[in-house]
C-alpha cells in the first residue's frame, strides 16, 4: 500500500467500532518473538460433532468413543511417560541440564505442546547405539526399548520401515516426508564433461551417428536401383565408398566432389545437405548458449550414479538409509553389494560437522543425510567459512548439495505394540502437520535463500580444459585410427608383396603365366645389385650383356657390319645378332608376319627386316602397351625388353644405350 491509501485507511477506522475484545481464532497457537509456542488455546480440541441428526449406531459410536477419550485424558493427567528418542540433530537431540537429560528440537517441541494439552511429565532417554534397529540389529536399539515397555514413547522423526512394523507401531499421523540427500566436494568444473556432446541428448547423439552409417548405403543403393529400372547410362553408379564419405563430408561441410546427374540423386543429395544444414544450426547455437552460461551439474545426482560408480557414501549408523539398504524389500536394496565390497560407511558419529570433514572433504566420500540436517550443517560451515573469506564465494561454498533425493520415506513417531497413546496424541499432531507447524519448526533457523546452491550464478564464464576435453577425445582418437590404418596398409603390403614375389620365382622375373613381359614390383627392383643397375646404365663396349639393337636398325634393312676391335668390344652386329625375335615368322618366311594369338595373349606385328646379314632373325612383336607402341624384343637371357616406337620416348631410348 502507499502512503496515500495509508492515511485513507486510518482516516476510515476513525468511526469504526473498537476491535480490542474481539476474541483469537479458535485452535490458534502463539508464538513469542523466539518462535516458541508460549500460549496454546484451549479452543484447539476438536469440536464434538452433533449429533442431532446422526444415525443411532453412528450416535453410539461416538458416544463411546467420547468416554474412551475422556478416560484416557483421566488416565494420563500427571503420568509420568518415558520418552526414548535419537540424536539427530535438529528434528531430535538431548542435552544435559542440572545432571538431567533434556529432549530438544522439533519432536521435543511436539511433546510440549502434548503435554500442556494432556498434563503429563516426561522423561528422556536415549538408545545405548543411537541406532533405530532391525531384526538383525536388534540389541542396543530404539525398538527394543519399545518392544520390552523399556519407554512409553519414542519422539523422534522414524523412517516407517517394513521389517520394523513387526516390533513397533506407528503413528497413523505422518509426521512428514523424509528426504535423504547427497552432499559431496563441490567439483572445479561441470560433470558434464565436455561442452560438445551437451547441446544434444544422448539419444539425438545415437541417432545422428546411426543415420551416419544408414544413409550412405541408401543412397548407394538407391542409385544402383534407379540405374537398373531406367537404364541411364549418363548416371555414374558411385561406388558405396564415395556415397559413405560424401555423407561424412556433408557433416564436417567439406562439400564432395561428385557431381551426380540425374534428378533423384540430386534430390537425394539434396536432402542430405539440407539436413546437416538445420542440424549444424541447431547444434552451434546451443553450443554457444551452453558455453556462454554457467550451468553447472554434479557427477553423482541420483541412486543409479552412485551404483555404477561405484561411488564411496557415507551415513548414519543405524538410520534409515542402512536399513532401507540391508532390508531385501527396502527401495535401496540394489546397493547391499556395496556394503560387501566396503562402498558404503555407516558412521556411528552423530555429529554431522565432524562426518563432512572428515568423509566428504578429505576422503572425497558423498554423504548422505535427511534434508533439514544437511541444510544445517551446511549453514554452520557456510558461516564458519565467511569469517575466513568475505568474498570468495567459492571458498564459502567447497560442498554441493544434489537435487535428486537418494531416498524418500514417510516418519512418524513410534509406540509399543498395543499402546493407548496414539489415540491420544495423533489427532493433535495431525492438526499441527495440516497447520504447517511442523515444517514451520524444522526450517526455522534457515536463511529463506538456497544455501549453497549448484550454480554459485558467477557472471563470468571462461572456456576451461573441462569443455573442450571431448576435443581432445575426438583428436586422440582420430591419431590413433590413423596409426592403425596406416600399419594394417604395411601388413596388405607385405602380404601382396610376398604373393607377388613368389609368382615371380615360379614363372621367372619379367615373364608371367602366359609369357607376356612384366615389369618387376618396386621391391624387387630395390633388391637389385650393382651389377644389375650396371647392365642397363653402363656402355655397350664395357658390358658382357649387350643392350638391344639401336633405335634405327629396328626399321632400317642396312646394317653396317663392324669387327672386333683391339679390346676386344663386340660390334653392333655381333650384338644384334645375339638378339632373338620375340614372334615367329609368318608361312613363306616373309620379312613381315603376324602371331596366332589374339591381343590379350600378346598378339602383334613382327616388323623389321627380320633377318640379319647371317641370315638369323632379328625381328621383334610391335604391341600397343598402355596406350603406347612398343617393340618388343627377347634377349639372350630370356628376358622380354620394350623399344618405343613413338619419335620422343624412342629418342630417350636411344640416348640410354649410347654414350
Amino acid at each position: 500500500m502507499t502512503g496515500f491509501d495509508l492515511i485513507l485507511s486510518a482516516a476510515l477506522c476513525l468511526t469504526c467500532a473498537n476491535l480490542t475484545d474481539i476474541r483469537l481464532p479458535e485452535g490458534l497457537i502463539e508464538l513469542d518473538e523466539n518462535n516458541t509456542v508460549v500460549t496454546i488455546s484451549p479452543d484447539l480440541a476438536v469440536d464434538e460433532p452433533s449429533l442431532d441428526d446422526a444415525p443411532l449406531e453412528t450416535v453410539k459410536t461416538i458416544i463411546a468413543k467420547k468416554e474412551k477419550m475422556d478416560k484416557l485424558r483421566e488416565w494420563i493427567k500427571g503420568r509420568k511417560l518415558v520418552i526414548a528418542t535419537l540424536e539427530d540433530y535438529p528434528l531430535s537431540y538431548t542435552v544435559m541440564e542440572n545432571d538431567t537429560r533434556v529432549g530438544k528440537g522439533v519432536a521435543f517441541e511436539l511433546i510440549d505442546f502434548l503435554q500442556e494439552q494432556m498434563q503429563f511429565t516426561y522423561e528422556v532417554v536415549v538408545p545405548e547405539d543411537n541406532i533405530i534397529g532391525s531384526r538383525e540389529d536388534y540389541e542396543k536399539s530404539l525398538i527394543k526399548m519399545l518392544n520390552n515397555s523399556e519407554a512409553d514413547l519414542a519422539a523422534a522423526f522414524i523412517p516407517t520401515l517394513s521389517e520394523q512394523h513387526s516390533f513397533v507401531f506407528y503413528s497413523t499421523t505422518t509426521l512428514d516426508e523424509g528426504e535423504w540427500i547427497m552432499v559431496m566436494q563441490r567439483p572445479r568444473e561441470s560433470a558434464t564433461g565436455s561442452g560438445l556432446m551437451a547441446p544434444f541428448d544422448f539419444w539425438v547423439w545415437i541417432l545422428i551417428f546411426i543415420s551416419l552409417l544408414a544413409v550412405g548405403p541408401i543412397i548407394y543403393m538407391l542409385i544402383i536401383l534407379r540405374n537398373r529400372l531406367t537404364g541411364d547410362k549418363e548416371q555414374k553408379p558411385y561406388s558405396l565408398g564415395h556415397c559413405a564419405w560424401f555423407v561424412y563430408g556433408a557433416l564436417m561441410k567439406q562439400g564432395s566432389t561428385l557431381s551426380p546427374i540425374a534428378d533423384s540423386t540430386r534430390l537425394l543429395f539434396a536432402t542430405w545437405w539440407i539436413f546437416i544444414t538445420i542440424l549444424t544450426s541447431f547444434y552451434t547455437a546451443n553450443l554457444t548458449a551452453f558455453l556462454t552460461l554457467s550451468k553447472f551439474t554434479l557427477p553423482y545426482n541420483t541412486v543409479s550414479d552412485i551404483l555404477y560408480k561405484n561411488k564411496h557414501f557415507v551415513s548414519a549408523r543405524g538410520g534409515g538409509v542402512e536399513y532401507a539398504i540391508r532390508n531385501t524389500n527396502e527401495s535401496l536394496s540394489m546397493l547391499t553389494n556395496m556394503i560387501r565390497n566396503n562402498h558404503a560407511v555407516f558412521s556411528s558419529s552423530s555429529n554431522d560437522t565432524f562426518n563432512l570433514q572428515n568423509f566428504v572433504e578429505k576422503d572425497g566420500y558423498v554423504f548422505v543425510r535427511d534434508r533439514p540436517a544437511i541444510n544445517h550443517v551446511l549453514y554452520a560451515d557456510y558461516r564458519y567459512r565467511k569469517t575466513i573469506s568475505m568474498n570468495d564465494e567459492k571458498l564459502h561454498c567447497p560442498f554441493a548439495m544434489a537435487k535428486e533425493p537418494f531416498l524418500k520415506k514417510n516418519r512418524s513417531f513410534a509406540y509399543p505394540l498395543g499402546s493407548n497413546l496414539s489415540e491420544l496424541f495423533d489427532p493433535k499432531l495431525l492438526n499441527l502437520v495440516e497447520s504447517g507447524i511442523i515444517k514451520y519448526l524444522s526450517t526455522k533457523d534457515l536463511p529463506n535463500a538456497e544455501i549453497c546452491p549448484q550454480n554459485l550464478a558467477g557472471t563470468e564464464r571462461q572456456l576451461r580444459n573441462t569443455d573442450l576435453m571431448m576435443t581432445y577425445y575426438i583428436m586422440f582418437a582420430g591419431f590413433v585410427t590413423a596409426m592403425v590404418v596406416f600399419f594394417t596398409e604395411l601388413i596388405f603390403r607385405y602380404l601382396n608383396q610376398r604373393n607377388e614375389g613368389s609368382k615371380w620365382a615360379r614363372h621367372g622375373v619379367g615373364r608371367t603365366t602366359n609369357g607376356l613381359s612384366v615389369r618387376a614390383p618396386r621391391w624387387l627392383r630395390q633388391l637389385e645389385t650393382d651389377s644389375d643397375k650396371q647392365r642397363l646404365t653402363a656402355s655397350p663396349s664395357g658390358s658382357t650383356i649387350t643392350p638391344p639393337p639401336p633405335y634405327q636398325s629396328i626399321f632400317s634393312s642396312n646394317h653396317r657390319h663392324h669387327q672386333q676391335d683391339e679390346a676386344g668390344h663386340l660390334s653392333k652386329e655381333s650384338s644384334l645378332h645375339r638378339w632373338r625375335r620375340a614372334g615367329q615368322f609368318g608361312a613363306g618366311g616373309s620379312n613381315f608376319g603376324t602371331l596366332a594369338a589374339g591381343a590379350g595373349s600378346g598378339a602383334g606385328v613382327l616388323l623389321g627386316n627380320g633377318q640379319l646379314h647371317d641370315g638369323s632373325g632379328a625381328g621383334g612383336v610391335r604391341r600397343l602397351i598402355n596406350g603406347r607402341d612398343y617393340m618388343v624384343f627377347r634377349n639372350p637371357n630370356g628376358q622380354s625388353q620394350l623399344v618405343p616406337v613413338r619419335a620422343p620416348s624412342a629418342a630417350l631410348f636411344q640416348y640410354t644405350y649410347t654414350e
